[in-house]
């Protein structure tokens, strides 16, 4: 059980909240890095144990995240012996957008978890002010992130890894 400023709440359940309370979870990381990973392997595929071996992170998660590149077409799967994920569309044709778009929910900033009170001018009238705001980073964001493709983030992953090796 974690402490909060009003009441017990089971520690799971306190980090759903923290983690909504956040925004942008690390599922867009996670499905970024197992695009990029799939796409140095060029065409042969990994399994999700390779992957997570790469991310130091759970075969299980892994999976999760897969399964939702998987729903919007980037990647597929291949079951049995010599089995595992490959990408579904060539990383040119992929973007970091697609990735975010693949795995995150809902958006990103969002209001006061309560409503402001009606009484006082700044609660009566932030609401509506914050959606445009809100949307137009979102917005932002979206472009910025459909810039840029796999196979440039790839790119940029080995000029970094030779570079620090001459280093």
């Amino acid at each position: 059980m974690a402490l909060t400023a009003t009441r017990l709440v089971p520690v799971d359940r306190w980090r759903r909240q923290e983690q909504q309370m956040a925004g942008l979870s690390s599922r867009s990381a996670v499905a970024i890095h197992a695009l990029a990973m799939l796409a140095h392997r060029r065409g042969g595929s990994l399994t999700s144990a390779e992957i997570a071996d790469s991310l130091e992170s759970n075969p299980v998660l892994v999976r999760r995240i897969l399964g939702r590149l998987r729903d919007a077409d980037l990647v597929w799967s291949t079951e049995g012996r010599g089995g595992g994920w490959s990408l579904a569309r060539a990383p040119r044709d992929i973007t970091l957008h697609d990735a975010y778009a693949a795995v995150e929910e809902g958006q990103i900033f969002s209001r006061h978890t309560h409503p402001p009170s009606g009484a006082c001018e700044v609660g009566r009238n932030i609401g509506d002010l914050l959606d445009v705001e809100f949307q137009s980073a979102e917005r932002a964001l979206e472009e910025q992130l459909g810039r840029t493709t796999i196979a440039d983030l790839l790119q940029r992953i080995l000029a970094s890894d030779n570079e620090a090796k001459s280093h």
